[in-house]
Order: structure tokens, then C-alpha cells, then sequence
């Protein structure tokens, strides 16, 4: 299995594999998973320990143990940073998007996407990472902004 080395890139490619194309399966449900352990309302539990601007620890511990095989990392050929992901929700149910919880921090997991061929989101992607976007082109990756 893949071993990556940046969390929310992961979660990038989680949103394509498990909310976008449904092949990555079962899908996460934060709400539910919480649920199963007598949390019914998520938001309150997040208010009252002061969790709004973090990736609850459930979502942080199931995507990080959550392994891709090969085979489906090799189905990826786009990708796309957007602040409205379903992963994102799954991880901090009340995020804003107003600060840099999900800034993909290093493109070193780029290896693990023998076949993308688009990043969708490429200005937010050079803002996190100077120099993304040669990065990217080196790579034969098209960006678009």
C-alpha cells in the first residue's frame, strides 16, 4: 500500500477516489461514526470542546489509516483543491475555510499519481507551495487556476 507523506494531499485524493468517482468505498461519515459512539449532535460536541479550526481526531486517525491500493491511485488522472470538499466536512464539520487547516504542504506524493494529467486549483496550490507549478509542469501535470 501507499504510504503518504502529506495528510491533507491525501485528502485530496480521498475527495477523488471516495466522494467523486465512489470507488474508494465505504464512504466516511463523520456524523455516523460519531454516532456510534453516543455523540448526536456533532456541532454542539464541536463548540463545546473547541474543536472548529481542527481535523477531529476520528477523521485525522480513519484517513491516515485509510490505505489506497496502487491500482486505484493509478485511476487518478485529475484532481481538484477546492475549500467546499465533502472530505474537508468529514474532517472539521464546521470549518470556514478562512485559514490554512487543509494547505497541502508538499507535493512529494505526487510519485504515488503515475497517471494525473490535471490539478484543478493550481493559484490556490502555488500559494501554498512556492514553486508548485513548475513542480507540476516538470511532471507533465497541466494546471489550471
Amino acid at each position: 500500500m501507499a504510504a503518504f507523506h502529506d495528510f491533507n494531499f491525501k485528502l485530496l485524493v480521498v475527495e477523488k477516489l471516495m466522494y467523486g468517482d465512489e470507488t474508494l468505498t465505504p464512504p466516511f461519515s463523520l456524523r455516523a461514526h460519531m454516532r456510534e459512539r453516543g455523540i448526536e449532535d456533532l456541532d454542539a460536541y464541536v463548540a463545546e470542546n473547541g474543536l472548529e479550526y481542527t481535523v477531529l481526531d476520528e477523521a485525522r486517525a480513519h484517513f491516515t489509516e485509510l490505505e489506497i491500493p496502487a491500482d486505484l491511485l493509478a485511476t487518478v488522472e485529475e484532481l481538484t483543491f477546492d475549500g467546499g470538499h465533502q472530505v474537508f466536512m468529514e474532517c472539521a464539520p464546521v470549518w470556514d475555510g478562512e485559514d490554512d487547516l487543509f494547505d497541502v504542504r508538499r507535493l512529494d506524493d505526487l510519485a504515488l499519481l503515475p497517471n494525473l494529467k490535471l490539478f484543478t486549483g493550481g493559484s490556490a496550490l502555488e500559494h501554498m507551495i512556492p514553486g508548485a507549478l513548475e513542480t507540476l509542469s516538470a511532471r507533465g501535470i497541466e494546471a489550471r487556476h
